[in-house]
């Protein structure tokens, strides 16, 4: 049965428990019952506790524990101007398992964003934006990075994506300061810093070109890509020496979301698709000559995504760095403010969407024989309007767990509390909890490090 049938499968409702006459309920074993045929008959359930507000990056450990970033500790009149969270973990069941309102704190974690990861050794790397640190957890939660985080004397701006490798090495982008830290088989005290700008230079014009850098991936070739918040463009080199920079276009902007599949494909998310309007890069230019902060700025490209549904997309790049065929995808225009991409087992791409009520879009991958018959790469396997229910807010994560189930990260769910002094919506910025689908993907083996890895 696919999504296709759904309605037809409904229909069967009216069919064994007709509305009695002179009532107004079905007579249904369970109460209540759906009133309206769902998109699809997918079975998502929402999960909350353990100090989980603004989720962000969802990882899996070897017991397939998800541990997450919180932007927000709970109950704060939470602000895009200052993200205050720590980290939680859920266990594979969805109990939290991480302490209430505040979850695991120390080792310099303050305000993560979208920098997670677990190494071989189940320890948590997980990187911070208003605390601009690195810090590094064990798998009780406990803190093994300093009470300041591995910040290097203070010269680390903004935190975002940060990986393992499968050499041991870990790799971290600085938002803010358009450069990367390479921390070699995980030891901070040999970190060294890659693609800065000669002194007197912008940041942008540095050796590998980041504007914003957001996340990175490595592939089977171990060539290290990283994609930017502001521009159309990927960077790559090869992990064993970063001076051998490439550039490639990647037909999308404000790239946000990576993943590499089984034939080293590079997906990038692209959340403002083509780009914003005229009208609003005007806006962003005059805020920026006039001294504006960066969550307004923020706050004029938020408005521009969601007064253009379908505003997104998601590219893909052959190993070579050409575009496959049909690149970038947005094929049923499910997809709106693309953020991340996971590739499960059978090489299918799941894209999480910053929108209003989320939204899991799932396209068909490299290994087009494990798609419906007759489907090409890029190819929309979920309904029109994506995957929906289970309570999904504002979506940064979509992550494939090792028994297939799709984990989603409610990061926003009232945008306008986000930058507003409203005192009635003070405590509704950061999204509630998370959602999972089950059952949905082909499993992956985890903890992910590097490409996804079938069971």
């Amino acid at each position: 049965m696919t999504w296709a049938t759904s309605d037809r499968v409904f229909a069967l409702l009216d069919a064994f428990y007709p509305v009695p006459k002179g009532k107004n309920l079905r007579e249904t074993p369970y109460m209540p019952y759906l009133s309206v045929a769902p998109s699809a008959w997918v079975l998502p359930l929402k999960f909350a506790g353990g100090g989980y507000t603004g989720g962000a990056k969802v990882m899996f450990d070897s017991k397939g524990n998800a541990w997450s970033g919180a932007n927000f500790i709970v109950g704060s009149q939470g602000q895009d101007s200052l993200w205050d969270g720590n980290m939680a973990e859920y266990a594979s069941d969805g109990r939290p398992l991480s302490p209430i309102t505040t979850g695991f704190t120390g080792g310099g974690l303050q305000g993560p964003g979208f920098g997670t990861a677990i190494d071989a050794n189940d320890r948590i790397w997980i990187n911070s934006t208003s605390g601009k640190t690195i810090s590094l957890f064990d798998n009780k939660g406990q803190p093994l990075s300093p009470t300041e985080g591995y910040n290097f004397g203070g010269k680390l701006g903004f935190m975002q994506g940060v990986i393992v490798t499968p050499s041991g090495d870990a790799w971290a982008v600085d938002f803010t300061k358009d450069r990367v830290v390479f921390m070699p088989k995980g030891d901070p005290s040999k970190a060294k810093f890659y693609c800065e700008a000669t002194a007197g230079t912008p940041n942008k014009d540095g050796p590998c070109k980041l504007n914003a850098p957001f996340h990175l991936v490595i592939d089977q070739h171990d060539n290290i890509w990283i994609d930017s918040a502001i521009g159309d463009h990927v960077t790559r080199f090869p992990a064993s020496d970063p001076s051998k920079v490439e550039v490639f276009s990647s037909g999308g902007h404000s790239g946000k979301g990576m993943a590499v599949d089984s034939k080293g494909n590079v997906w990038v998310t692209n959340t403002l698709g083509p780009g914003l309007t005229v009208e609003t890069d005007l806006r962003l230019m005059a805020a920026k000559l006039t001294g504006g902060s960066l969550p307004a700025m923020d706050q004029i490209a938020l408005g521009d995504l969601l007064s253009h549904p379908g505003l997104g997309s998601v590219s893909v790049l052959h190993p070579d760095g050409t575009p496959a065929a049909g690149s970038p995808f947005n094929p049923t225009g499910s997809i709106w403010g693309a953020w991340a991409v996971s590739i499960d087992g059978n090489d299918h791409a799941w894209i999480s969407n910053f929108a209003p009520d989320g939204g899991i879009t799932e396209l068909c991958g490299a290994r087009t024989e494990t798609c419906p018959a007759g489907m090409r790469l890029g190819g929309a396997i979920s309904p029109p309007g994506g995957w929906k229910g289970g309570g999904m807010q504002m979506l940064v994560d979509v992550s494939i767990d090792p028994a297939g189930n799709a984990w989603v990260s409610n990061n926003w769910q009232d945008p306008k509390a986000c930058y507003g002094t409203n005192e009635a919506n003070s405590t509704r910025c950061g999204g509630q909890g998370m959602t999972v689908f089950y059952g949905v993907a082909k499993p992956v083996k985890s903890p992910q490090i590097g490409p996804a890895q079938p069971w």
